[in-house]
């Protein structure tokens, strides 16, 4: 390593790497090169610097064209998944010609068109335990822009290994948080998070929300903190969690701190190679169960032939009950004309308010929180006949 200006952490990059900059790029980064901590040499650390990004989306997008803007020399994009329309509220590196594409090819597209220095590395798969350590080695500094548990714990653990820092961020609603894991000068992400949370325990950005611009802001700062750990001279949030509140305008500083007793970066670590993230998360279980329950015990009908039904003459709370369990927000945005409404973490306490004689068809975004609502009413002793439809209002909309 290399030490930065004044008392902060010393740049990870070796000026081993750097050559003088051409008078292209003095012109292009003029603007970071003026300012007195980052200077030429700063800038030059910048271009000899490789930063993986994780996670194409609505943190990835800000972080990517930041990093691209800033003029990092190698930057590499992992992910699996295809541009969605929905995705464009926050997810600002893809436009509307491109949903349906990969996000990795749109991501290259966006970076090549802002900054044609910048060398891309796309690969198009998802991070599992058998690929992340061929996938993470080399690189200076890995921003996660991942939104799901066993991934996070995945790159935890996998920096940790191969003596990365992972900058973490993290959004709902318009609750952002931000820091550097760096188990060589702090806490890693277990030390922080020894144990996953209990599935469903915490919603997702499509069952919660978020605002939009929030990932703009937390995925920015993931950039500021990458580009401080290769400049040097500053102080990175290692050891110190930011956590965000933008429709407070509000921010505070959380202290976090090493667990000497840490399962991966500890004194006596049990944890020399990556896992079964989806077990230790109990995701996958979870999924098994929702799919056991509703392939072999529960009823379930179609949105096609829930559609059938109305046709037919068969109308919600004349027929039958149809039940929303999602949260007031989500019905306020689309709703099935008819239906009663109440949230899944309410249904059991306000079963006395169903109609046990009359069939119950229960439907939520996607038909998960749905199963959970009609097995939660079996065990607490609901006798009524009761359906899940299938695929939630997803696929009520489909089906239109």
């Amino acid at each position: 390593m290399t030490p930065g200006a004044g008392d902060g952490f010393p740049s990870l990059i070796d000026d081993a790497r750097l050559r003088p900059l051409t008078a292209a790029e003095r012109m292009r980064y003029s603007r970071n090169a003026l300012v007195p901590e980052v200077g030429g040499r700063g800038q030059q650390r910048i271009r000899a610097a490789r930063i993986l990004v994780v996670g194409a989306g609505a943190l990835g997008s800000p972080a990517v064209l930041y990093l691209a803007a800033a003029g990092v020399g190698t930057l590499g994009i992992i992910d699996d998944d295809v541009v969605a329309v929905s995705n464009l509220q926050r997810q600002v590196l893809h436009t509307t010609a491109a949903a349906g594409r990969p996000k990795v090819d749109s991501a290259r597209e966006a970076v090549a068109a802002l900054n044609p220095d910048v060398e891309i590395v796309t690969r198009r798969e998802a991070l599992t335990s058998a690929n992340a350590m061929e996938l993470l080695r080399g690189w200076d500094v890995v921003i996660d822009g991942t939104d799901n548990f066993p991934t996070r714990y995945l790159l935890g653990d996998a920096c940790v290994l191969l003596g990365i820092p992972l900058v973490h961020g993290a959004v709902l609603r318009f609750d952002g948080q931000v820091t550097v894991f760096d188990a060589e000068r702090g806490p890693c992400y277990r030390c922080v998070h020894p144990t996953p949370p209990d599935p469903g325990a915490v919603p997702s950005c499509a069952e919660a929300g978020v605002l939009g611009v929030l990932p703009g802001i937390v995925g920015a700062m993931q950039a500021a903190e990458a580009l401080k750990l290769v400049v040097g001279g500053a102080q990175p949030l290692i050891g110190r969690m930011l956590l965000v509140n933008a429709w407070e305008g509000r921010g505070t500083e959380l202290p976090i701190g090493k667990n000497p007793d840490c399962p991966v970066c500890g004194s006596q670590p049990t944890i020399t190679r990556l896992v079964d993230y989806e077990a230790l998360c109990g995701s996958r279980s979870r999924q098994e169960q929702d799919t056991e329950v509703q392939e072999s015990t529960m009823n379930t009908i179609t949105a096609t032939e829930l559609r059938e039904r109305i046709a037919a003459g068969e109308l919600p709370g004349q027929e039958y009950t149809l039940l929303d369990v999602r949260e007031p927000h989500e019905v306020e945005l689309e709703t099935i004309e008819g239906a009663a409404h109440i949230p899944l973490a309410q249904v059991v306490e306000r079963r006395g308010e169903l109609d046990p004689s009359r069939e119950l068809i229960v439907y939520c975004a996607g038909g998960v929180r749905s199963a959970r609502a009609i097995a939660a009413l079996e065990d607490a002793g609901y006798d009524g006949p009761m359906t899940n439809l299938e695929g939630g209002i997803k696929a009520w909309n489909a089906s239109a």
